[in-house]
C-alpha cells in the first residue's frame, strides 16, 4: 500500500505534465516534465530548428524560457494545492553554446516563504555541460488570499459604475 504522501506527489507530478502539455508556451517549445518532487523539478527540451538563432546555436530566450518553466514548477511542487506561482525576478548567466541534443533544467528552490520563493537552476547540454545558471525569484499567491476581484491573469476588475484611472 502506499502512502498517502507518495500518493500526493504522484498526482502534483502528473497534473505538472499536464500543465505543460497543455500550455502554449509548453507545447510551442517542446518542454516535457522528467521529474518533479518537493523543491525541485527537471524539465527537457529536445533541440529542434525553431530553437535556434542566427547563429545555429539555441536562442537566450529559449534557455531563459527553460529555466523560468522549471523554476516555477519546482516552487509549485512546495506550495499549497491551488496557490499560484508567478516570477518576479530572473538572473540567467549563458555559459556555454548548445547547438543540439537536448537541453536539460533542473531547478532547486533555495528558500520558500510565505510571499516569496528564490529559485536556483542549472541548465545543462547533453553532454552535462552547464550551458547556463539562473537564479529567480517568484511571487507566491495562495488560493486564500484570491480577492474575487481579481484575476492573475487578466489584472484587476472594474465595477462597471467606476471610472478607470489612466
Amino acid at each position: 500500500m502506499r502512502s498517502p504522501l507518495i500518493e500526493k506527489l504522484q498526482v502534483a507530478e502528473e497534473e505538472l505534465a499536464r500543465r505543460i502539455r497543455e500550455t502554449n508556451v509548453g507545447r510551442f517549445f517542446g518542454f516535457a516534465l522528467e521529474a518533479a518532487e518537493p523543491g525541485r523539478a527537471v524539465l527537457v527540451l529536445r533541440v529542434k530548428p525553431h530553437h535556434r538563432q542566427v547563429h545555429g546555436v539555441v536562442h537566450g530566450g529559449v534557455m531563459a524560457a527553460l529555466a523560468d518553466t522549471a523554476g516555477g514548477m519546482a516552487t509549485y511542487m512546495t506550495v499549497p494545492r491551488g496557490a499560484r506561482v508567478a516570477t518576479v525576478e530572473m538572473k540567467i548567466n549563458f555559459l556555454e553554446a548548445v547547438e543540439k541534443g537536448t537541453v536539460v533544467a533542473e531547478a532547486r528552490v533555495l528558500r520558500c516563504g510565505r510571499n516569496f520563493s528564490v529559485v536556483d537552476c542549472d541548465v545543462r547540454d547533453s553532454a552535462g555541460r552547464l550551458a547556463a545558471k539562473a537564479l529567480m525569484t517568484f511571487a507566491i499567491t495562495r488560493a486564500e488570499e484570491k480577492s474575487p476581484e481579481e484575476d492573475i491573469i487578466a489584472g484587476p476588475r472594474h465595477s462597471p459604475g467606476k471610472k478607470r484611472r489612466k
